[in-house]
């Protein structure tokens, strides 16, 4: 048998999709894990008004094609790895597909819409409360998912 050629999926293509992944969800645990180690710490150390008109401003920077490319691609990217791994990948999926795409959308914007709408004093200490546990999660997650990936990839 010759070498595969320029459209082998399975020999060429997969691969490097998973590296892809694993990088991607590399990237989304450090921007969650910042959020975590830096950015909440500091605005919690904010005068409560201060945190607020920061965080909204966050939320509303957050929404750019850099960040969307990489946040909604890695999901992309990582159902493709899947298709074409095998358990390591599927967990890797799983993982950043849970941790990254559903906690963000089920657990954070909906907080960050209520800041939004309601950002006096009292609702930044609940916020503070409940949305930084949650992000830890989203970090713990999406770095298990890289390192999900990274397993699949060395297979």
């Amino acid at each position: 048998m010759g070498s595969p050629g320029p459209l082998d999926l399975t020999g060429r293509m997969f691969p490097t999709v998973t590296i892809i992944a694993a990088l991607g969800c590399g990237m989304m645990a450090g921007v969650f894990f910042a959020f975590s180690a830096m950015v909440m710490p500091g605005l919690r150390r904010a005068e409560p008004e201060v945190g607020v008109a920061a965080m909204r401003a966050i939320n509303l920077a957050v929404v750019n094609p850099a960040f969307i490319a990489l946040f909604v691609g890695t999901a992309v990217v990582g159902v493709v790895a899947a298709f074409g791994g095998g358990p390591w990948a599927w967990a890797g999926a799983a993982l950043y597909g849970l941790g990254g795409i559903v906690l963000t959308g089920a657990f954070h914007i909906p907080r960050n819409n209520e800041l939004e709408r309601f950002g006096t004093t009292e609702y930044w200490a609940r916020y503070l409360r409940e949305w930084v546990p949650a992000n830890h999660v989203r970090a713990l997650l999406s770095l298990a998912a890289a390192l999900a990936f990274t397993l699949a990839a060395l297979r």
